[in-house]
């Protein structure tokens, strides 16, 4: 398990690391990539059109990115998702949902 979750981690953050995205990646993973890179508007242009858990949830953390609590309170709902505690760091959360989302959408 413990290896599982570091070998996840390493795929975030190879991510993260990407200089170019993926036409294969979700639309969910191209967005956390574009927010990653500082394009958030490029990142929340990519969920426009997605209805899916992943997306949703992406959906909501960029909204939370954005400072607008109540809208990103709506996306995790959605996503079927609990909104962060106070203390999870915006990167932290980053992790978090790279970590569960790339296993099923990206390789």
């Amino acid at each position: 398990m413990l290896s599982e979750r570091k070998e996840r981690n390493m795929h975030a953050e190879a991510l993260r690391a990407c200089t170019v995205a993926d036409p294969h990646w979700s639309r969910a993973v191209r967005a956390l990539w574009y927010e990653a890179q500082g394009d958030w508007h490029r990142a929340h242009d990519e969920l426009q059109d997605d209805g899916d858990l992943a997306s949703d949830w992406v959906h909501a953390y960029l909204h939370r990115v954005e400072g607008d609590t109540w809208n990103a309170a709506y996306w995790y709902r959605r996503a079927g998702q609990p909104v962060p505690s106070a203390d999870m760091t915006l990167a932290a959360e980053w992790l978090h949902i790279a970590t569960a989302i790339l296993p099923q959408s990206a390789e």
